[in-house]
């Protein structure tokens, strides 16, 4: 019992270390003054991360078999993310801050509402000047249930390639050791990330379908933890690291 209890706390005390390196490293690199003379496009000006918790509303997204829904889990994980960007002295904006969705409620189906919440988030991105947009989404496959990790995948725009596989590599370290994952192109298919302006990456944190990542994703700890790296992953970017 006391190991347990040590080693929990070992843990609570390294993940502490982690974020408070993460903020100090950020507010050194990304501060006031570097912030106003930097974008990730190249164009001088301050970037702005749009932070995208995919679904929400009556678009519950992927639902583990004990019923955990996407959607509360990708908005309490964004919402971390985006305080740890505010600490970091980085701007933000969020295409929406509650389990709800964001398109046209009048509209008579759910797939003319659902359209029209895609259509909305694709319209935040590029409303927005030097945008990164960074979509937040959970994972499934029924297939098999073992199968676990975070995955990152890149839109097709300038910037999205690196941006995905510096967090990606954020991830293997800090979230997939011993399970590392490659950072791959985004499915066509994917209307927001085919139709958003900015270089994006959409990050899968982990699977649905797999009974102990779902646990481990409903963890206060855990969400942290990803936010971490996915912060992470995006200071490397705006800093100018590149990895093959």
């Amino acid at each position: 019992m006391w190991m347990v209890l040590r080693k929990s706390t070992l843990r609570k005390c390294a993940l502490c270390v982690g974020l408070t390196l993460l903020v100090l490293t950020g507010w050194r690199l990304f501060g006031p003054r570097r912030l106003a003379a930097f974008s990730a496009s190249g164009i001088a000006g301050p970037v702005t991360v749009v932070l995208d918790p995919g679904h929400g509303g009556e678009d519950s997204g992927a639902v583990s078999p004990g019923g955990v829904k996407e959607s509360g889990l990708n908005l309490s994980i964004a919402l971390r993310v985006r305080d740890l960007l505010s600490l970091t002295g980085c701007r933000s904006v969020m295409t929406r801050t509650e389990d709800v969705s964001i398109g046209d409620g009048s509209l008579k189906t759910v797939r003319a509402r659902k359209s029209s919440d895609l259509r909305e988030r694709v319209a935040i991105v590029n409303g927005t000047e030097n945008a990164v947009l960074l979509s937040i989404h959970q994972n499934s496959l029924p297939s098999s249930p073992i199968t676990h990790g975070a995955q990152v995948f890149w839109n097709r725009r300038e910037g999205g390639e690196m941006l995905a596989k510096l967090i990606q590599a954020s991830c293997n370290t800090e979230i997939n050791a011993g399970n590392e994952k490659r950072a791959y192109p985004m499915n066509e298919g994917v209307y927001l990330m085919k139709h958003a302006e900015a270089a994006g990456a959409l990050v899968e944190c982990g699977f649905l379908s797999n009974a102990w990542e779902t646990a481990r994703l409903m963890e206060a700890g855990y969400q942290k933890e990803l936010a971490a790296a996915i912060t992470a992953g995006y200071l490397r970017y705006v800093s100018g690291e590149r990895i093959t």
